[in-house]
């Protein structure tokens, strides 16, 4: 008789990083840190943050990024659908309240619209989907540096007194955490850049770590304030599907927006990867900054939506790769295809 082996698939359907996630939360919602023990997670969190936004900023090339403004229509488009048409749908879900979605879970789902873009899932799908990947590059690094500030300007004017509104504490917590040390890491990158670059390996683990100390900490606070009993299997289920039309509707309109605009097809499979997508590694430290004790319920739809676009998107760029050949000699080269490929970019 014959014997089966059965093995595990060789990639896992989730992102690993998404169950390291889910397992903090779980280890939040067990052994919520107080007291004492929950001032030393908040003030490590807050160093976390701020060496986040420093190492992004001492990762970031500022000089190899605008090289790229030669393809400015392109990186413009994706500016536009990230900090414009995201937040426009994302208003637009105000409907949604209190029916569909708690007013806690829409700020969430609010505040989801007005983060960055990624950078390096952007790069990946759009190398597997054969399109111009110079151009994902640059687009994903201008949506980073424009998030520093942005983000927390949409997030105070939109979201008013749930993120923090417009007080001057608030907005020096933003200097001081978010800013201040992206500045520095600029102005030191001439000095440290080849050391990050060396042990980018390590480096990544202590980017994702400090995520995770940053997602403990907001969900302790959560547990320990009482709030997870507002978020029912129900609304839940309603916040998975209004991110999944919000997801729909932006793949949709990075694709035939940009074909629309005179694109040839690598752009637009950049602007569409680059333009549909939220970064979870910017989000989740900034959301920890304006939220505050509130930071737990803020930063759940912008985890659901991560795993949701990596999965949709791969299946995306699986099928782009099998575009005949014609359509993929559609257009002139353009003219991000060049030396702006050497970009060195943070984790997205």
């Amino acid at each position: 008789m014959s014997r089966r082996t059965f093995k595990l698939p060789s990639r896992l359907p989730i992102d690993p990083y998404i169950l390291a996630l889910i397992g903090t939360v779980v280890l939040a919602a067990l052994l919520p840190a107080s007291g004492t023990a929950a001032d030393v997670a908040g003030g490590a969190s807050t160093g976390a943050v701020a060496l986040l936004f420093f190492l992004y900023g001492a990762r970031l090339s500022t000089a190899e990024a605008l090289d790229g403004l030669r393809h400015w229509r392109l990186h413009l488009t994706v500016l536009i659908c990230t900090f414009v048409a995201f937040p426009l749908l994302g208003l637009a879900g105000k409907g949604l309240v209190p029916y569909v979605l708690t007013p806690q879970l829409y700020s969430g789902f609010l505040f989801l619209c007005l983060v960055p873009s990624t950078i390096q899932s952007s790069i990946a799908f759009t190398s597997i989907a054969r399109g111009n990947v110079p151009a994902a590059i640059c687009a994903g690094s201008f949506s980073s540096i424009a998030g520093i500030f942005l983000t927390p300007l949409l997030a105070a004017a939109l979201l008013g007194n749930s993120g923090g509104g417009f007080s001057a504490d608030a907005l020096l917590k933003i200097g001081l955490q978010l800013l201040l040390p992206f500045i520095a890491g600029q102005l030191l990158r001439r000095w440290i850049g080849g050391f990050l670059t060396r042990h980018k390996k390590v480096l990544g683990y202590v980017d994702r770590g400090s995520i995770l100390l940053v997602v403990y900490t907001a969900f302790s606070e959560g547990m320990v304030a009482g709030i997870w009993h507002q978020v029912t299997p129900a609304r839940l289920g309603a916040l998975l599907a209004a991110e999944a039309v919000l997801l729909a509707l932006m793949l949709a309109l990075t694709w035939f927006g940009a074909r629309r605009l005179g694109f040839d097809r690598g752009d637009r499979i950049a602007i569409q990867f680059a333009g549909s997508k939220k970064s979870l590694a910017s989000g989740l430290p900034m959301a920890s900054v304006l939220f505050g004790a509130h930071a737990s319920l803020a930063v759940l739809p912008l985890m659901l939506f991560h795993q949701m676009q990596l999965m949709v998107c791969a299946v995306i760029a699986k099928r782009r790769s099998r575009d005949p050949q014609d359509e993929l000699r559609e257009g002139p080269v353009t003219a991000a295809s060049g030396p702006v490929a050497q970009i060195r970019v943070p984790v997205g």
